[in-house]
């Protein structure tokens, strides 16, 4: 084999190799997206999807899902130092919601769906990163009412060389009292990062008492 013809063999392996790196790289990102999509709805990968409206219509009316204000963004900063973007461990986002409702007689049973990622900070490194995330059904309104709440604790692990880390989790499981009517569209699905609940023990239910 002649030099030319080695030079060329060598440069198609070096752009299928590039070829393959990015087509991989595509099929990551987009895995997660087609992930969230199918565990709701069971959409098909080529389907297109509108990955920034987590209210598109189903077949049951739904209430809408938002980000709760202030609660889209968590920046984790190592243990007793104050606050700033040097001492950020980690930078968790919420990137897209989905959800799905059923109706069964006077019951109304949603599945909540949230993608999100995790950044590597200046601060951080390897490990676990514990997420505090809620999800609340709301009756707005003048007096807005919490008609249902539940709060997770998501483990994310981070591996060497990772600088970022996307998450999903899907709430399979959260039924309310079906709204009438009139309240229909004031309720609404919040989500968000609860920091506040991340080191509180849950409430014990008080001990029965003996009858005497």
């Amino acid at each position: 084999m002649g030099l030319s013809a080695r030079q060329s063999a060598a440069g198609r392996a070096a752009m299928l190799g590039c070829v393959t790196l990015l087509w991989s790289a595509q099929a990551d990102a987009q895995s997660i997206t087609d992930k969230l999509g199918g565990w709701l709805f069971g959409s098909s990968p080529s389907a297109p999807a509108d990955a920034g409206n987590a209210n598109t219509a189903a077949e049951v009316d739904c209430p809408g899902v938002d980000v709760r204000q202030g609660a889209s963004t968590l920046a984790i900063t190592a243990p007793g130092t104050e606050g700033g973007p040097m001492t950020t461990r980690y930078q968790v986002s919420i990137a897209q919601t989905a959800r799905e409702c059923a109706a069964l007689g006077g019951v109304m049973t949603m599945k909540v769906g949230v993608e999100g990622r995790v950044l590597l900070g200046p601060a951080g490194g390897p490990g676990q990163v514990d997420i505090p995330l809620r999800m609340a059904v709301v009756r707005e309104g003048p007096a807005p009412k919490t008609v249902v709440s539940k709060f997770y604790r998501l483990a994310v692990a981070v591996a060497p060389g990772q600088v970022s880390v996307p998450f999903v989790h899907v709430e399979q499981d959260l039924t309310f009292p079906m709204p009438r009517d009139r309240d229909f569209d004031a309720y609404v699905v919040y989500v968000g990062f609860d920091p506040a609940s991340l080191n509180t023990k849950p409430e014990r239910k008080p001990a029965k008492q003996k009858r005497k």
